[in-house]
This record gives C-alpha cells, sequence and structure tokens, in this order.
C-alpha cells in the first residue's frame, strides 16, 4: 500500500513536470520543434519568436544567438544591440532590428535584412528570466538564386535538333526543364547532376522536331525563382550550309571584284576611243580648212 501511495504520487510530479516543463521549446513543430525559414539571399528574413502567454515583453529581457554563442540580437527592457548594448556580433550590426510595436504582445521577433548564404544557421531566441523559461529554435536556410541557365544546339539534322541546357553553380537545387513556346513540359533524358563546393551543376538534354522557340528552365520552389533561358530552332530543308556560306561569301568578294575591274577597263576604253574620236574630227576640219573664226 505505502509504495503503491509512493508510485502515485511519483507519477504524478512526473506528469507535472511534463506538462509544465522547467524549459520549453516552442516554435511551428517539423518533427522536432525547430521553425525552418527559407529565403532567396539578398531579402529579408523574420525569424519568429512569441511568448505563448502573449503577456506584454517590453519590461523583458531575451536573447537571440545563432549557432551557440554568436549574439545576434540582445534585449532588456527597453536597452538593446540597436541603441547602445554592446557584444552583437559584427557579422549583424546594423542589419537586424526587432517589432518594438509587438513587443506588448509578446512578439519577440527580429528581421535580418540583406539576408547572405552566411547567415545559415541555427537560431535561438531565449527568456532566461521567465518562469519556466521559453526558448525558441529557429533554422534559417539562405537560399543563392540559380543562375541563368546556359543553352546549346549539339547537333542538328533537317528533321531534328539537339539541344542541351545547363544550370552552373546553384546553390539550392533547383529543378530543370525544357519547355516549348505554349509553356508544355518537353520529354527530355535524365538529368546530370554533380555537386561541387556547395553548389549544383545541372545538365539537361533534349531532342526536339518542329521549328519553334525553346526555353530551358530552372525553378527553385522553397524560394519561389525562376529563371530561363530561350532558344530558337530550325526543322527543315537549309538553304546552304555553313560552308556554303564561307564558298558564296568569298566567291561575292571575288565576283565583285572581277566585275569592277570589268567596268573600270570599260570606262577607261570607252574614254581613250572618244579622245581619238574627238582628235581625228578635228584633224579632218583643220585639213579641209575649216576652222573657227576670231571676231
Amino acid at each position: 500500500m505505502f509504495i503503491s501511495l509512493r508510485l502515485a504520487a511519483l507519477c504524478f510530479w512526473v506528469l507535472l513536470l511534463d506538462l509544465c516543463g522547467i524549459i520549453k521549446t516552442l516554435g511551428q513543430s517539423n518533427g522536432s520543434g525547430v521553425v525552418r525559414v527559407v529565403v532567396k539571399e539578398g531579402s529579408d528574413a523574420i525569424l519568429p519568436c512569441s511568448l505563448s502567454t502573449k503577456e506584454n515583453a517590453e519590461s523583458k529581457l531575451f536573447d537571440w544567438k545563432k549557432d551557440g554563442p554568436k549574439e545576434v540580437f540582445f534585449y532588456d527592457a527597453g536597452l538593446h544591440s540597436n541603441n547602445g548594448r554592446p557584444g552583437q556580433d559584427q557579422q549583424f550590426k546594423g542589419r537586424v532590428s526587432h517589432f518594438q510595436d509587438d513587443l506588448k504582445y509578446g512578439n519577440a521577433s527580429i528581421i535580418i535584412r540583406n539576408t547572405k548564404l552566411t547567415d545559415s544557421g541555427d537560431y535561438s531566441c531565449d527568456f532566461p528570466r521567465l518562469q519556466p523559461r521559453q526558448i525558441f529554435h529557429i533554422q534559417l536556410v539562405v537560399v543563392g538564386a540559380s543562375p541563368k541557365p546556359y543553352v546549346t544546339i549539339l547537333d542538328e539534322m533537317k528533321d531534328w535538333a539537339l539541344l542541351q541546357c545547363e544550370v552552373r553553380g546553384a546553390s539550392s537545387k533547383p529543378t530543370v526543364e525544357w519547355q516549348d513556346s505554349a509553356g508544355n513540359k518537353l520529354p527530355a533524358e535524365e538529368p546530370q547532376v554533380s555537386e561541387r563546393g556547395g553548389s549544383f551543376y545541372i545538365t539537361v538534354n533534349t531532342t526536339v522536331k518542329k521549328t519553334d522557340h525553346y526555353r530551358c528552365v530552372a525553378t527553385q520552389e522553397e524560394i519561389k525563382h525562376q529563371i530561363h533561358t530561350e532558344t530558337f530552332v530550325y526543322i527543315g530543308e537549309k538553304l546552304f550550309s555553313s560552308g556554303d556560306v564561307t564558298g558564296w561569301f568569298f566567291g561575292g568578294i571575288i565576283l565583285g571584284a572581277v566585275i569592277l575591274a570589268a567596268v573600270l577597263v570599260l570606262l577607261v576604253a570607252a574614254k581613250f576611243i572618244t579622245v581619238r574620236r574627238n582628235k581625228g574630227a578635228a584633224k579632218e576640219r583643220h585639213e579641209n580648212g575649216e576652222g573657227e573664226i576670231m571676231t
């Protein structure tokens, strides 16, 4: 009986501690109680932190840190990192602010402006003086926007063309696909994907069989970023090949030079004939006693 009472009391305290907690970890759970925020490099990131009780936080102390010890933003009853509070890491100076008007609702969120890839990491928002203490965990992921794809015509015949699209150095793996001018996805070979230095390099080839404007599209869903490169492909009998173009070009130059030389010869001959004819006529008039009468 005595053991049963002790066991019941122990279970009661375990349940009480489990419900109240000495330290609470809050946030939109992704299975681990961590909030994940994904933004495009260069944009602003809002890291959420709000008291579960919604009580006024204007007179509270809360401390934002990154990857453990790195000081991001510190607030203590009105004194904070942007108005004289020392200790903020150089990485965040002049780039982090809080929502002063929302503190009365328990909102201790911060905004990091002009995010950089190096801002990615694990952040914590700590209310160390609260009872029970509350700590929020946020994972920030800063993603570099995919560069514009490179498009090449690898090979072409009269009834088909082989197109290649390359995305070089995307910090977050994009989806890469070929589309026609109507936006329809085209069948393509299996993408060739490699990762070097934390960046993705992707190549996708497709074969097209009709004249159209084709585009290669790179999409990063996490940051709602999409970019494409377009190319025009003519499918059909070519009037002449590139070799023919070169031959015609130089042939045209030579033909033009011959024609010009012939014209110059004709002009010189005509001038010579005209001069000879004029001299002959003058000599004939002189022999016949004709001439100009001077008055």
